[in-house]
């Protein structure tokens, strides 16, 4: 242990350990345990501590169920037992000084994930030169129920007290914190687009990047429509006395009959960010149009594939896509073009292709053409032959991770998986955090987008007609 490596850090002392050139510290808390009297509260600072704290393993894992069924088989799941769930790890050069910065926030649709699974290992990008830094927060009924007498958006605060986390101590570790990028997937997207609308978290990011995270806050009844059904489900008001009167594993059995049968064709509400005056007072795809901070964002060209199973895809008829389009109040011209878009395509994929435009590609789309800012989008296009996945979504992760021949990598991308496609993905997410060019032209007029896949090539952003089309 004489080599191990020891950070001195606000709060106290940690030691962590070192393997290839590389300072690993795990489990360092960025805020007190969220429960007993800090349940459904902001989250508060930890208590300090005298020793040098062994930082050697990640910390418990938010609240959560594992994925189940096909989906489960496709993402992995890693549970740990404790209440200090609000940590972060940190891996950095060894001889790391004022050097860019990665906060990742990883995804899991709001209510699952955790910064501890293997995929998300920051060697990669210490062995780049940065410092990388992961954190679990608040998920699901912990993180983000909308209470009447509670802080809307636990989670995303969270988020927020981890970014200030960083910006305190990161220099302890030898980073810069002028130099932070915030980045993300999916719900971790999310995450990084809400830090970007709250004025106090924006002046500490240098950088962002949003990967496949749906840009659009709720309002606070459509938003809380979740915690309303499970506050009838359970016979209690939707206030924070009466659900911190409730344990977490009674909470998530509720959310697991609550979410019983239903599967992204309809059915139970998910966890969403919600509008509101004190902790979230504008959606962000309202506020990254006026953003200064540079972005890398993108999406994968068949996001819905990983949502739908081809058996759902296969049982979806022109019915059931004329009442989407009725209830979003998609012209008819706009599913004429995609049809024409993609010539052969079964009614189930157009209204895949469709989801995922409304969900992700529109909102970045508008996003990126309205900002002030380098902007940088790119579309991951490389088509995986696990289960006719094709560019699902979260199967890029594997390779900005360089993780391809990781098992978590390969349950989605097979054995075979272009390694210098993942080669491409890591030098330019690697030059984004060092300089703020991944290695194509911004967005811009002629929306150029990295298309990445087997052979990358940046072009005009495709298939725009059906896009444009599609309401805001």
């Amino acid at each position: 242990m004489s080599d191990a490596p020891i950070a001195t850090l606000t709060d106290g002392a940690v030691r962590g350990s070192v393997a290839d050139g590389v300072h690993r510290f795990l489990g360092i808390p960025y805020a007190a345990p969220p429960f007993g009297e800090n349940r459904f509260r902001e989250p508060q600072p930890p208590a300090p501590w005298d020793d040098v704290r062994e930082a050697a393993a990640f910390g418990p894992t938010s609240p959560q169920v594992p994925y189940a069924g096909p989906i489960g088989e496709l993402l992995g799941s890693v549970i740990i037992d404790g209440d200090d769930v609000l940590t972060a790890n940190v891996w950095a050069p060894a001889q790391a000084e004022q050097a860019p910065v990665v906060l990742w926030l990883h995804g899991g649709a709001l209510e699952r994930g955790t910064a501890a699974i293997p995929l998300y290992d920051g060697a990669v990008f210490a062995r780049a030169g940065i410092v990388f830094v992961s954190v679990n927060y608040r998920l699901g009924s912990e993180g983000f129920s909308v209470l009447s007498d509670a802080p809307a958006n636990l989670g995303l605060l969270d988020a927020a007290a981890a970014l200030a986390w960083v910006h305190r101590e990161v220099a302890a570790f030898g980073g810069d914190p002028t130099q932070i990028t915030v980045m993300g997937e999916s719900a971790g997207g999310a995450l990084v687009a809400g830090l970007l609308a709250l004025d106090t978290s924006r002046p500490m990011i240098a950088r962002g990047i949003i990967q496949s995270g749906p840009l659009r806050a709720q309002p606070r009844k459509k938003a809380g429509r979740v915690t309303a059904q499970l506050a009838k489900l359970l016979g209690i008001p939707a206030e924070r006395e009466a659900f911190a009167a409730v344990t977490p594993d009674q909470l998530l059995e509720a959310r697991r009959t609550h979410a019983a049968g239903s599967s992204p064709l309809g059915g139970a509400p998910g966890f969403q960010f919600a509008i509101d005056a004190e902790t979230l007072p504008r959606s962000p795809h309202d506020v990254l149009g006026e953003s200064d901070v540079p972005l890398l964002i993108g999406s994968n060209t068949d996001e819905y594939r990983l949502w739908f199973t081809p058996e759902q895809l296969s049982r979806l008829t022109s019915w059931h896509l004329l009442l989407a389009r009725l209830a979003l109040r998609i012209p008819r011209r706009a599913i004429a073009a995609y049809r024409a878009a993609f010539p052969g395509a079964s009614t189930g994929e157009i209204y895949g292709q469709v989801a995922t435009d409304l969900l992700l590609r529109a909102p970045l789309t508008r996003a990126a053409a309205s900002r002030p800012a380098p902007t940088y989008v790119y579309e991951f296009a490389w088509r995986s032959p696990v289960r006719d996945l094709r560019a699902a979504h979260a199967l890029e992760l594997g390779f900005v991770f360089d993780q391809l021949a990781s098992a978590e990598a390969r349950r989605m991308a097979g054995s075979d998986a272009p390694q210098h496609l993942a080669d491409e993905m890591r030098d330019a997410w690697i030059a984004f955090i060092t300089t703020g060019d991944p290695g194509w032209a911004p967005f811009g007029a002629e929306r150029s987008t990295r298309v990445l896949d087997a052979q990358s090539a940046t072009v005009p952003q495709r298939r725009t007609t059906g896009l444009d089309l599609l309401p805001d």
